[in-house]
């Protein structure tokens, strides 16, 4: 018996996000799964790109469900209580929830996912906490699967999650010829990590001398005694000062300036990976694969396949 799928679709939804949904799942010659598309009332919904979603249930096909998988929102509003209601019940008998980029927000109104791991567009990630404290939010994963509540990241991560789901239901051969049909990879090296843009070095702070320094002297063997020398500091003030005002010691925060230029290099020129890694301070390929797999998980080969300019 197929797998019934309804996507709630609610005001403001994304329409890459619904889609991805019904390519995924909606597919008429494939038979493992059937699709419909609610809304709260059955009402015509006004997509976040302006343009109506129409000839959609209402909120009763909810009950049908055996999955039901809510696509972003923008703005994210709380949704109507009558609408968590339904949300909440239908767990209780058993369906799976599961949410995609700013879904998310309707999702933890719910309660559902109070005391777990979530995550969502890295960029909307920590309005998420702000708003759900009880949530853990998770802005590097692409999604995060609890088995009866999940959650993705933005934009194409809900490919990801949709796949992932298939490959549960049906194993890794229906899967793989859904990403084969829809042209897309049935498994994506690294998390959501990668794709969050590299922040540049703070320049408001009492160590924005030394910051700017220290990113001037990657290359170098740089201690704890450098930077004291260099800010004019004992080394045992300037560890505990750095840690208050930078949150992290100062090998730490060198250690992450060392992986944002080893990126800005791979994404902007064509030097081979070893000579990035001693242009960074990093040492070697291996060094520098490690510490950009812990930080990004992701490899320097695949990082730079994804995001080098030309």
């Amino acid at each position: 018996m197929p797998h019934h799928v309804v996507a709630l679709a609610l005001p403001g939804v994304v329409a890459f996000d619904l889609s991805t949904v019904a390519q995924v799942f909606g597919h008429p010659a494939e038979e493992e799964y059937t699709f419909a598309v609610s809304t709260p009332g059955g009402d015509d919904v006004m997509t976040s790109s302006g343009f109506s979603i129409g000839t959609v249930h209402d909120l009763d096909a909810l009950a049908h469900a055996d999955t039901i998988i809510i696509p972003g929102y923008r703005p994210y509003p709380r949704p109507y209580e009558s609408t968590l209601k339904v949300l909440r019940e239908a767990h209780q008998r058993g369906t799976r929830v599961a949410s995609v980029c700013t879904g998310a927000f309707a999702l933890a109104a719910t309660g559902l996912l109070d005391g777990l791991t979530a995550t969502t567009h890295w960029q909307d990630a920590m309005e998420l906490q702000r708003l759900y404290p009880d949530i853990t939010v998770q802005p590097d994963m692409l999604y995060v699967d609890h088995g009866q509540v999940a959650t993705s990241a933005g934009v194409a991560a809900g490919i990801d999650l949709c796949l992932h789901l298939a490959r549960r239901d049906f194993g890794e051969r229906a899967a793989t010829r859904i990403a084969r049909r829809m042209v897309v990879p049935p498994h994506r090296a690294g998390g959501q990590a990668q794709y969050i843009e590299p922040a540049a070095a703070p320049t408001t702070h009492g160590f924005a001398e030394l910051a700017a320094w220290i990113v001037d002297h990657l290359d170098q063997s740089l201690t704890v005694a450098d930077l004291a020398r260099q800010a004019h500091l004992s080394e045992r003030q300037l560890a505990r000062r750095f840690v208050a005002e930078m949150g992290q010691t100062p090998l730490q925060w060198i250690l992450h300036q060392r992986v944002l230029a080893a990126r800005h290099l791979l994404e902007n020129s064509h030097l081979p990976v070893d000579v990035i890694a001693q242009r960074t301070g990093l040492g070697t390929a291996s060094t520098l694969r490690r510490h950009l797999r812990r930080e990004i998980n992701v490899t320097p080969t695949n990082y730079r396949r994804t995001f080098r300019a030309d």
